[in-house]
């Protein structure tokens, strides 16, 4: 994904979905190419299409009983490969866990360095961060739910990366609220605090896509809820949004 994209604020999230439809190829793509020596299979296109249908399973039957419960034959079945086969792919539970947790920090990172332009003006930069955010994980919602449930599960330099990760996105928001506020555009406040409460409407989002689901609510319409209360806490009343 090396191609720069601009212009988040005024897109959807049908236009978000066009603009990364080739990510899941990559994702797996990325996560042979890392763990190539590992595995015994040794053609790219079969490792690929092996991969997501391991990682797809892996997720279906987490969101049922959870990663701890799930047998190496839970995962045969469904993702319809035998044992001998998945073994090919890595050599624990635990390592596949790592896998999974490693390459999901790698799509966040990556997908975010795209969509945020840091020479945009900064109230068009904390609404791309926010929208880039809660697009991503309705589009991904499997890697974020899975993240956010099973870093208990990780080892010590796991859960790290996973805390790590947290911080990654919460001090992009700290930052962009720090400089505007020295430029008059946001209010003087706690910004990690503000940051903080700003990642919990995003994880709701993912977390109890249901209740939104079942209240007809989609994540365009979320996500314009959010901006707006982030913007109406934030914005100095003395600034008028003109290209600053």
């Amino acid at each position: 994904m090396d191609q720069q994209i601009k212009g988040i604020t005024l897109m959807n999230y049908a236009d978000f979905k066009k603009r990364v439809e080739n990510y899941r190829e990559e994702i797996y793509r990325d996560v042979y190419l890392e763990n190539q020596e590992k595995i015994r299979i040794k053609k790219e296109s079969t490792a690929i299409k092996n991969f997501e249908k391991i990682f797809d399973a892996v997720f279906d039957i987490t969101y049922e009983k959870g990663f701890q419960a799930m047998t190496m034959r839970d995962l045969s079945s469904r993702a319809n490969m035998s044992l001998g086969a998945l073994y090919g792919y890595f050599a624990s539970k635990e390592e596949l866990l790592a896998i999974i947790q490693k390459q999901g920090s790698s799509m966040i990172r990556n997908i975010f360095a795209q969509f945020h332009d840091q020479t945009a003006p900064l109230l068009e930069q904390l609404r791309a961060v926010i929208k880039t955010h809660l697009f991503l994980s309705e589009s991904a919602r499997p890697w974020f739910y899975f993240t956010f449930m099973e870093a208990k599960n990780l080892t010590s330099t796991g859960r790290q990366a996973v805390i790590a990760m947290e911080e990654y996105t919460e001090n992009m928001l700290v930052t962009i609220l720090e400089s505007g506020e020295e430029k008059g555009i946001f209010r003087k406040q706690n910004h990690l605090l503000t940051a903080s409460i700003i990642k919990a409407m995003q994880q709701e989002w993912y977390l109890k896509r249901w209740k939104y689901r079942k209240r007809e609510i989609d994540v365009d319409a979320y996500a314009d809820c959010v901006l707006e209360f982030t913007e109406s806490y934030c914005l100095n009343p003395d600034y008028a949004e003109c290209g600053i």
